[in-house]
This record gives structure tokens, sequence and C-alpha cells, in this order.
């Protein structure tokens, strides 16, 4: 949740900064649960909080049934390639507002989401903490 406000932030500054000359749009790197993975296997902390873990050898995947999914596969071929934005004005600007509403409405759905799981996830606990029968 913490990444989608501060998304939020960074596109609500492209837009502000639409008729800025020579402005140049910027985005968060996307959060990847395989590169934070990754950071860990490597002995490098998480950037993005305090670790959980001490063990310098990180995580490590592992198969304990021949039935488990191999732990890389291939990526799926129907997802778009990032590209840059196209349109760059006279005076060197190239927010496009449509292109950056598309971005707020997703980081809002996102969040939207993350905050309805948290809310569900309470409810669970609360309904699992009462007595039964009252």
């Amino acid at each position: 949740m913490g990444y989608l406000s501060q998304r939020q932030k960074v596109i609500a500054q492209n837009v502000a900064n639409g008729d800025t000359p020579d402005y140049q749009p910027r985005d968060l790197k996307a959060y990847s649960f395989k590169a934070t993975l990754d950071q860990q296997a490597a002995g490098q902390p998480y950037r993005g909080g305090p670790v959980s873990t001490t063990a310098t050898g990180g995580v490590q995947m592992m198969a304990t049934s021949a039935a488990h999914m191999a732990p890389s596969r291939p990526v799926s071929p129907w997802r778009s390639p990032e590209q840059a934005d196209s349109e760059t004005t006279l005076d060197g600007n190239s927010v496009t507002l449509e292109d950056q509403m598309l971005k707020m409405t997703d980081a809002r759905m996102n969040y939207d989401a993350a905050v309805g799981f948290y809310q569900k996830s309470m409810a669970m606990l609360k309904t699992s903490t009462r007595r039964p029968g009252g």
C-alpha cells in the first residue's frame, strides 16, 4: 500500500507539471516479489522496509515433490511491452495526460483492492475470535 500511495503522488506531480517546459514524466519502479526474492538470495537487504531474516544465504526455492512447478517459468507472451511516451511538445514536455490518468486509475484500483483485502482479513480475524453462538 505504501508503494501505491507513493506512485499516486508521483503521477500527481506529473500531471501538475503538465505545462512545465522540459519536464519528463516519472514513475516508480514496479514492486516485484521475484526481485525481492532475488535480492534476498544474493544476501542483499530488501530496500522497501526492514529485513525479516538475518540469514546471509537468503531465501531459496525448494521443490519437495516431483509434482511441484519448476521455479523458473517463462514470461507470459500476453503482456504488452513497456513503451516510452511518444508525445513530446515543442517546449520539451513529454507528459501525456491520458497516460497519466490511466496510470493513476491503475494505482487507485490496486490500492482499493489492497484495502479490501486488509478489511476482509480483519473481519475474518474478528469472526474467529468471537464466542460460539454469541
